[in-house]
């Protein structure tokens, strides 16, 4: 079968085997709840919305890959999309390394997104497909800086740092989930690059490396990453007043 005349088949990877230190002790990060159902469970829904998406694989903590298949059989989901659940790696990278290996073969693009962005609406979902399908190789949504933003010598915690450089605002950009990405350009990216220490942390500056072109497309101000706890006093808002206004 050509190019041309195979199917375009979208799954979406989220990595959820991180600790999320930063929300302080407790559970880990995805499976935190937020408006009284975890988040990881906000995140899955968030993907299988997209009639684009097919699949979503979900990359568990190995210790509790069983509790997270239990948790999503228990929460309603959209019986049309088909979900994964396998372990993880030690990394981010090495986690979603884990869920593209265990992509099926009729698969040609994938969404790669942070359980700890549980709030993405459809509608960015979607603009990031389309771009992949449309033909880039790799999408991000992001949206501009409002803060002025300064590179500074790194010092000492508490210490002052010297700035060494202003970079211009106007060309900055604040990268949201999901990423997207033609499969094959994402798989010879984590092929190429090999783990360090704590590994890649961005899938599309993976892809850079690769001197592949990546596109931004416009995102959501509501698809922040919920990391520390005042992130989450948000998202709990942002969750009510979606409640409250029946889009949701």
């Amino acid at each position: 079968m050509s190019d041309e005349s195979r199917p375009h088949r979208t799954a979406a990877v989220i990595p959820a085997a991180g600790r999320g230190v930063r929300l302080g002790p407790g559970a880990p990060k995805a499976l935190r709840t937020l408006g009284g159902t975890p988040m990881l469970i906000h995140a899955v829904r968030a993907m299988a919305r997209s009639r684009a998406v097919s699949l979503v694989v979900v990359v568990a903590p190995p210790a509790d890959t069983t509790e997270v298949r239990r948790l999503l059989d228990e929460h309603a989901l959209p019986e049309r999309t088909e979900i994964l659940v396998v372990p993880g790696g030690k990394t981010r990278q090495e986690s979603v390394r884990a869920g593209l290996d265990a992509l099926p073969a009729d698969i040609t693009a994938v969404l790669i997104h942070d359980a700890a962005r549980p709030l993405v609406p459809v509608d960015t979902v979607d603009s990031v497909v389309e771009a992949v399908r449309a033909g880039a190789p790799a999408v991000v949504p992001a949206l501009p800086l409002t803060d002025t933003v300064k590179e500074v010598e790194p010092g000492r915690p508490g210490e002052p740092e010297p700035v060494v450089a202003t970079p211009v605002r106007s060309r900055l950009r604040a990268v949201q989930t999901p990423q997207g990405f033609d499969l094959a350009t994402l798989v010879r990216a984590h092929e190429k690059m090999a783990v360090d220490g704590e590994g890649a942390t961005d899938d599309a500056g993976m892809v850079e490396q690769l001197g592949v072109t990546v596109v931004v497309v416009p995102g959501h101000e509501e698809a922040f990453k919920v990391t520390r706890p005042l992130d989450l006093v948000l998202a709990e808002a942002v969750l009510a007043r979606r409640r409250a206004t029946d889009a949701y």
